[in-house]
């Protein structure tokens, strides 16, 4: 009798449709091996722990994301681009969004470092942000992040529908004041 081989991307797979079903609330090993139908023998050997797991799942999915939705062109601009394609994820996807972005237990800390990596090459070549010193780059990142999720969740939760006009409104406007306020803090330096 052979015996079925599971691999990592067999298992990575099953760890996804936990997590976009469920969340992390429930990301166990017997969780994941119920979903593939086999103990939870095979995820052991390929992973340490389910730490293990669950970090290199984060990694995956953000791939997957950079990729696929991420990467959608709305508006020529890549900064408000990336801005509406994180709306829109948490619309498309809201289980797998709160998961990997708002959930105590999901993606948190490892998550907001590959998003800010990705933003830093994504606005690399933007002419605008060219100047901008690492210190700048985290507040606009930061200040892009707090807004836009708080669009994002407010929207999820159906406490506002603004258009896609408003959005890019909001992220503009965070954009500019954010942009102000490190020019002016630059300005007191000089």
């Amino acid at each position: 009798m052979r015996h079925k081989v599971y691999t990592r991307e067999h298992i990575l797979k099953a760890a996804y449709e936990v997590i976009a079903k469920d969340g992390f609330t429930n990301f166990t090993a017997r969780n994941v091996a119920k979903k593939m139908g086999v103990s939870t023998q095979p995820i052991y050997l390929e992973f340490k722990n389910m730490q293990d797991l669950k970090n290199t799942l984060v990694e995956t999915v953000y791939e997957d994301l950079k990729k696929k939705v991420f990467s959608v062109e709305h508006t020529g601009d890549k900064l408000m681009d990336l801005a509406i394609n994180y709306i829109d994820l948490s619309q498309k996807s809201p289980k797998l969004f709160i998961a990997l972005f708002i959930d105590n237990y999901g993606g948190g800390k490892l998550m907001y470092d590959q998003a800010y990596e990705h933003f830093r090459h994504t606005i690399h070549d933007h002419e605008e942000y060219a100047n901008l010193s690492e210190e700048h780059l985290k507040a606009l990142h930061t200040g892009i992040w707090i807004s836009v999720t708080g669009v994002a969740a407010l929207m999820s939760s159906g406490v506002i529908e603004p258009t896609r006009q408003q959005i890019i409104t909001v992220v503009q406007q965070t954009i500019d004041s954010i942009l102000a306020i490190e020019a002016k803090k630059q300005e007191n330096n000089e």
